[in-house]
Parts: C-alpha cells; sequence; structure tokens
C-alpha cells in the first residue's frame, strides 16, 4: 500500500483545512484496514487525528471531533481531512496513514506499527 497526501501548505487563522490521501495498492474497502490521519506538531510526538474504517465509519481524538471530518471517495480510492477553525496550534506535518487494529487518544504512535504511513504534507497556520 501506498499514500500520498496532498493540500495546501499554508492556511489562514480561522480557515478551513482540507487535505487528500490518494491511495494506491489496496482498497478503501477492504475489509482488514483502517484509515487515519495523524500529525506531528513541532516538538511533539506523533498524534492520532481521527479515522475512517473500511465500512466508511469514523471516529476522532475528542479534541478535535468538533472541527474535524473524514471522509472517502471510493471511486477514486482516497480520502480526505477536513478541519476548520484552524488556529496557530494546528500547525503541524500531516500523514495519512493505514493499520490493521484500532487506535485512540490513547495509542502510542509508532510508524514502524502502520502498514503505511505517507510522506506527510507541512501545514503552517499563519496570517
Amino acid at each position: 500500500v501506498q499514500l500520498q497526501e496532498s493540500g495546501p501548505g499554508l492556511v489562514r487563522p480561522t480557515q478551513t483545512l482540507s487535505l487528500t490521501c490518494a491511495v494506491s495498492g489496496d482498497s478503501l474497502t477492504t475489509i482488514r484496514y483502517h484509515w487515519s490521519w495523524l500529525r506531528q506538531r513541532p516538538g511533539l510526538g506523533p498524534e492520532w487525528v481521527g479515522t475512517i474504517k473500511y465500512a466508511g465509519n469514523t471516529n476522532y481524538d475528542p479534541s478535535l471531533k468538533r472541527r474535524t471530518s473524514i471522509s472517502r471517495d471510493t471511486v477514486n480510492n482516497q480520502f480526505t481531512l477536513q478541519m476548520n477553525s484552524m488556529t496557530p496550534e494546528d500547525t503541524a506535518v500531516y500523514h495519512c496513514a493505514t493499520h490493521t487494529y484500532p487506535i485512540g487518544p490513547l495509542t502510542a504512535i509508532r510508524q514502524r506499527d502502520f502498514v503505511a504511513w505517507g510522506q506527510g504534507v507541512q501545514v503552517t497556520v499563519s496570517s
């Protein structure tokens, strides 16, 4: 499986971020896979943002849930992160990743535990 993120590198405060992850090598609907967005803010370890599962159901980090949405396009085999009301604290490298077990806010995120991990896109929130 290969993953490739795309989206803007600069977002203004209060705007909405939209990132897309293009998936190749397998299908978003393959039963064993979960598809997640992660981010790594400056000076911090990687953190989970949210997941869309093979059946299409989603779950999100509680601290981000109010302003985060993950959706998918099964025709083009890609999934999208939308995060609104962006602030400078959301500045991070955003990665998409796939895994075969559920993860959540208490999961220690280690790249080696994932089936695939995109190279990431730097998103800076600044006016």
